[in-house]
């Protein structure tokens, strides 16, 4: 029997902290779009695998979750993943820590090995906020807006606004609704004082969409509070990133884009809500990638609703481009003997 071959070294795992994955993006927002753009192409190419994602749910605490997003990516990323994040929305409240936490191992596809594990709400917060950036771009047709709704005033938003920023979007106001007043007001401070101009807190959540050209939903709410299609009279873009804000007869009333239909119609999602009203998808009119390829075009006269599910593939998009960054500037710690001896 041939001897066991023992002359390799066994790799190592690059630990990258939320420090480490911030000081890569922070100023490079522009080209982590341009990740985003590509791992959307991929995916659409074929060259991608996106298993569903698996919800992790407690009989004790039904408001919280952890998710699990297994991946694959191949073109230019060639890399397999999978990110586990939680969401305890009482968390801010009882204990004063974020609502969200979450970890990305990134693994190699010519052994199985994971090469790196970073701490990734970071991650999943730029990659929503980079895809909101590149559908509004694709559904507005350019970089700017008259004014921008935001229901919502969290983390999401926060970053959101910072791409729109970082990417050179010209923004004359803003209109900011949240259930309680204080964030929403503390919200545009922060704006402000980053330059923006003419930032209202309104009222009401009709108020983040009546004459804004650009609207971002970014709540937590686990059912459609949104109902009055009226809203949408204008033909704004909105991003509906939190997913279940719109009743179905918003829905109906738009031309709707997602970022991948089967993933996007499960869950009790808007969509999902809606194809059960109607029986069908047709009012779905299709995803980002058909956007960018030029296969389906937004109508202006109509408002535009995208609502990306949220893929595994671009947490690994995402990642793959920060730890090719950080390991060019040699960021954050390998782990040299994580895995222990070559023979076992």
């Amino acid at each position: 029997m041939a001897d066991l071959q023992t002359d390799f070294t066994m790799p190592s795992l690059r630990v990258l902290t939320g420090a480490d994955v911030l000081g890569q993006i922070r100023g490079n927002r522009a080209s982590c779009v341009d990740a985003v753009r590509n791992g959307y192409l991929t995916h659409a190419a074929g060259e991608a695998t996106n298993p569903h994602s698996a919800f992790l749910r407690f009989p004790h605490k039904p408001n919280s979750r952890i998710i699990s997003l297994p991946a694959y990516l191949g073109g230019e990323f060639e890399v397999a993943g999978i990110k586990w994040i939680a969401s305890f929305p009482d968390n801010p409240g009882d204990r004063g820590i974020p609502r969200a936490s979450a970890v990305l191992l990134l693994n190699s596809t010519e052994t199985g090995y994971p090469f790196a594990c970073m701490e990734a709400s970071i991650i999943s917060a730029t990659r929503t906020a980079a895809s909101a950036v590149l559908g509004a771009e694709n559904l507005v047709g350019g970089k700017s807006a008259h004014r921008v709704g935001i229901v919502g005033t969290g983390l999401i938003a926060r970053h959101v606004t910072t791409f729109l920023a970082e990417t050179d979007w010209r923004i004359g106001g803003f209109r900011l609704f949240d259930l309680d007043q204080s964030h929403a007001a503390e919200f545009g401070r922060r704006l402000t004082g980053d330059g923006a101009t003419d930032v209202v807190v309104v009222d009401e959540v009709g108020d983040a969409f009546r004459e804004c050209d650009l609207v971002i939903l970014t709540t937590v709410a686990g059912e459609p509070h949104i109902h009055d299609p009226g809203l949408l009279s204008h033909a704004p873009v909105v991003l509906h990133l939190s997913l279940r804000d719109l009743a179905p007869e918003m829905i109906l009333a738009a031309q709707n884009f997602t970022d991948d239909v089967d993933h996007a119609v499960r869950e009790r999602t808007s969509l999902h809500l809606t194809e059960q009203l109607t029986g069908d998808r047709a009012f779905i009119t299709g995803t980002i990638a058909d956007l960018l390829t030029g296969s389906v075009k937004r109508d202006p006269d109509r408002a535009a609703i995208f609502s990306p599910f949220g893929l595994g593939v671009l947490d690994l998009a995402v990642g793959k481009w920060v730890y090719d960054r950080a390991s060019a500037g040699d960021s954050g710690d390998d782990v040299t003997d994580f895995f222990g001896e070559a023979v076992r």
